[in-house]
């Protein structure tokens, strides 16, 4: 799933606008103007389209949980986390740290889509690569959760 893609599907399941989205991006550290957000939010055959690259969708996930749960306190000898490539498992845990949602949550929206799968096997999508019971969360995955997210936020 492309950045642009995964932008567009979060910004209808959390119900966002452009403001909003350059407003968390800010709290990421990456400056976007609303004007270029609404860009990123076209689709590739419409005029005007943007690339959203990994630091933007990085800075928006992180503006996320900055906004949500509230800055981070850093240690003074810390050093930062080192912005690497995004992918689909990184993106679904920092969606879980910004929305405060537990296994039970989680599942429940997977089940809300039709998505049946045990508290062992998502579990395994939050270990660290290396680890050998480490699984990499395919997009089919991340849409069925962001459409659960969806289904969740709109439905009485």
């Amino acid at each position: 799933m492309t950045n642009n893609d995964l932008l567009r599907r979060l910004r209808y399941a959390l119900n966002l606008n452009g403001e909003t989205i350059a407003g968390l991006c800010a709290l990421g550290g990456h400056d976007i103007k609303p004007i270029d957000v609404l860009k990123l939010l076209k689709k590739e055959e419409e005029p005007g389209f943007a690339a959203c690259d990994d630091s933007v969708m990085g800075a928006f996930l992180d503006g996320l949980i900055i906004s949500r749960r509230g800055p981070q306190e850093q240690k003074p000898d810390a050093a930062r986390e080192a912005a690497g490539v995004l992918n689909n498992n990184l993106i679904l845990r920092k969606l879980r740290i910004a929305l405060e949602l537990n296994e039970e949550a989680m599942l429940a929206l997977l089940a809300k889509v039709g998505v049946q799968i045990s508290k062992s096997e998502l579990s395994a999508m939050f270990r660290a690569k290396g680890h050998r019971n480490y699984k990499p969360c395919g997009d089919q995955f991340l849409r069925n959760f962001i459409r659960g997210l969806t289904l969740g936020d709109r439905t009485p």
